[in-house]
């Protein structure tokens, strides 16, 4: 695969990141559904994957369209159920408490911050949602991609490809299995199995992408 198309097929999952991060990060509006359910936007995504949990995500939500229980209050009780901040969410969506789970049901998200800090960022979110927060995490994780497929140079693209590795790995890949088998026992919408199934699918085959060599980490300062 040629550099072009090596970036292009990149995009295509920041693409599904960035509509799954927002799903789990708010609740669902009217807006939202009739884009991607009633006009059924979700049934063709922008990249393809022989990765089964790629596989399972489109059928989960290509299946959502047609499903006759489909409905934006289903929808918006499944969010509730699974993602509230309430303290009762089922699949709460917190690196923390999947890593390092805290009686006291705190957040503990110093790792992520730090690892945001050293890029120069902060999520415009940082006083209503916590840096550990997958939704956070996958934006972070995008703006890195995006910042790969910018770079010319080959040993700074090698350097951030380590970084995006590093990332992955330490940070989501390390959890979100777990996390996605609690969406998958307790979510009632496809929709929101499928959103759960996509997420993990689209940072497996990211992480795949990724040059596996391995080379001493590079920081490069980047704002959202």
């Amino acid at each position: 695969m040629d550099i072009n198309s090596h970036n292009n097929v990149l995009k295509g999952y920041n693409m599904l990141l960035y509509f799954a991060g927002s799903m789990i990060m708010f609740e669902p509006n009217e807006e939202c559904i009739t884009d991607f359910w009633t006009k059924g936007i979700v049934k063709s995504l922008p990249v393809s994957s022989s990765n089964p949990t790629f596989l399972k995500a489109a059928s989960q939500l290509r299946n959502s369209c047609i499903d006759a229980n489909f409905s934006g209050a289903a929808m918006h009780n499944d969010y509730l159920k699974l993602f509230s901040k309430n303290g009762t969410a089922l699949a709460p969506a917190y690196e923390s408490l999947y890593r390092n789970p805290n009686p006291s049901g705190k957040h503990n998200s110093d790792t992520a911050t730090d690892f945001y800090r050293d890029y120069g960022w902060e999520s415009k979110f940082k006083n209503k949602i916590s840096d550990d927060h997958l939704g956070i995490e996958l934006l972070f994780l995008t703006l890195m991609v995006d910042k790969y497929t910018e770079l010319d140079d080959e040993a700074c693209r090698r350097e951030m490809k380590n970084e995006i590795k590093r990332f992955i790995n330490k940070h989501i890949i390390s959890w979100i299995p777990e996390w996605n088998k609690d969406v998958q026992a307790h979510a009632e919408t496809l929709s929101f199995k499928g959103v759960g199934s996509l997420i993990v699918a689209c940072c497996e085959d990211i992480l795949s992408l990724i040059s596996s060599e391995h080379e001493e980490p590079a920081r490069k300062d980047f704002k959202n």
